[in-house]
């Protein structure tokens, strides 16, 4: 199955590669087997958001920065609204980038 690097990028991904760094600089780890972290982590978090995530959301903002390459589509709103069934959350400043789930079966 192939996968995107999206999610290293999040918070959990970022604490993930710098403890992995970490554990590489101190010679606890190999390389090989940090990339195969990475990897088994991209793979991990795809399949948990297809199979356990079932809560829609309605986002509504202001369209500040938009833009399209490579297939992957980039947003920044700001002063964005998420509302689901059971709650409503707003935050000043969201990136939001999305890719077509179709690319991973090809």
């Amino acid at each position: 199955m192939a996968t995107f690097e999206l999610y290293r990028r999040s918070t959990i991904g970022m604490c993930l590669t710098e403890t992995l760094d970490e554990m590489v600089s101190n010679g606890i780890l190999s390389p090989e087997l940090a990339i195969q972290v990475l990897v088994q982590f991209d793979k991990s978090m795809t399949e948990a958001l297809e199979s356990q995530v079932k809560t829609k959301v309605t986002i509504k903002g202001h369209l500040h920065t938009y833009r399209f390459c490579d297939n992957v589509w980039t947003f920044i709103l700001q002063d964005a609204v998420f509302k689901s069934e059971e709650c409503q959350e707003t935050v000043s400043c969201v990136k939001i980038v999305a890719c077509d789930s179709k690319l991973l079966t090809q």
